[in-house]
């Protein structure tokens, strides 16, 4: 949607690297999602109700919406920062500049707030499907939470693992991500940090390193796609069992 309003999509001229591990996330939801609705028209499924997978069906298809506006702001973030001049503090934009600046920080601040609300509504998900009982552990429980109580109590161990090697891969980037969204979300604008340090120190300093943002993003949004492919791939598969009679694997 973005990508043919900006005039970048389908000509080739802004390769996007990630545009394979995307299509490879979608189709993972869409089999899931096809597969509960597959579900919740059976007249019955063995120790589940239909209203459950009707509302799992529904979570993921917001989980796909919610994954596909991470997507389009996370390349529009990257166009616009690419049309920016390295070394410029923000006062010495130009007007068209400003404009870009500022459509910069729209979409990059709405991917990374978006990549934690996606794994949260993601941990949910796996926290019902698989009975795992995090909010016992805490009662508003993030998709991290989900990830300790499973290592924690040894549940469903291939799928602890792959999410757990998802994590470390991405640890770094992820924990800058999660200062950038805790000062947005808690404190103040993100991109009002600059212009304090600017403030304390009585000297203009440069625009933020818009390529290590950009480069952190798409870390996140690799986080996000390697969790849900993963996670929703291993769900499928016990729903399949739960068609076929068998009993899940744990």
């Amino acid at each position: 949607m973005l990508r043919s309003l900006l005039g970048v999509g389908g000509n080739g001229n802004r390769a996007d690297p990630f545009a394979a591990d995307s299509v490879r996330t979608l189709e993972a939801l869409d089999r899931f999602i096809a597969m509960a609705w597959k579900h919740a028209g059976r007249s019955a499924s063995p120790g589940v109700r239909k209203a459950s997978f009707r509302k799992y069906a529904l979570w993921a298809q917001g989980l796909k919406r919610s994954y596909v506006e991470l997507e389009e702001s996370r390349f529009a973030a990257e166009y616009f920062a690419s049309r920016l001049s390295a070394g410029k503090h923000v006062h010495e934009l130009s007007p068209e500049e400003r404009l870009d600046y500022d459509r910069y920080i729209y979409f990059d601040k709405n991917a990374y707030i978006r990549v934690f609300a996606i794994l949260d509504k993601l941990g949910s998900l796996m926290n019902e499907m698989l009975c795992l009982r995090t909010e016992r552990v805490k009662a508003r429980f993030s998709y991290f939470t989900v990830l300790r109580n499973m290592r924690n109590n040894r549940l469903h161990p291939e799928l602890t693992w792959r999410l757990g090697e998802v994590k470390d891969r991405h640890r770094d980037a992820m924990d800058r991500l999660r200062t950038r969204r805790n000062m947005e979300i808690h404190y103040m604008n993100a991109e009002l940090y600059d212009d304090v340090r600017y403030l304390t120190l009585r000297e203009k300093e440069p625009l933020e390193n818009l390529e290590a943002n950009i480069a952190d993003l798409h870390e996140g949004f690799a986080m996000v796609s390697h969790s849900l492919r993963h996670s929703v791939s291993y769900l499928t598969r016990r729903m399949e069992e739960t068609w076929a009679g068998k009993e899940p694997g744990a």
